[in-house]
């Protein structure tokens, strides 16, 4: 059965969020910990949706031409990547300069206060 999503929900659930999320996390841990900038998750983001939409088509049977499935995956792991990739920056400011800064929430991190 066709979706929005070119495939079943159960195919959409195991290969998108769980295996493609995977990979969109330590992809976003990686960027981070070697200091590349945010915008670096858009073209690896690309290159992962292009691997999901294509192990959807030859594992799946799925339509492998289908935007609006494509899009959404594209957007999942893109979103994974930007958030992994902030949450692991904020740890990284904080525990390699801890004489400088402090958490400032899940995403950030301000100048250590004096006193």
């Amino acid at each position: 059965m066709h979706s929005v999503l070119g495939s079943g929900i159960g195919v959409f659930i195991g290969l998108t969020l769980v295996l493609f999320g995977f990979t969109a996390f330590m992809t976003g841990q990686a960027i981070a910990r070697t200091w590349r900038r945010w915008w670096q998750a858009l073209p690896y983001g690309l290159l992962l949706s292009i691997a999901d939409r294509f192990l959807t088509y030859a594992l799946f049977d799925e339509p492998l031409l289908h935007f609006t499935g494509w899009l959404i995956q594209y957007l999942y792991i893109v979103a994974v990547i930007l958030v992994v990739y902030r949450v692991t920056q904020a740890r990284k400011m904080v525990v390699q300069y801890p004489w400088l800064y402090e958490p400032a929430g899940l995403f950030g991190w301000r100048e250590k206060r004096e006193g």
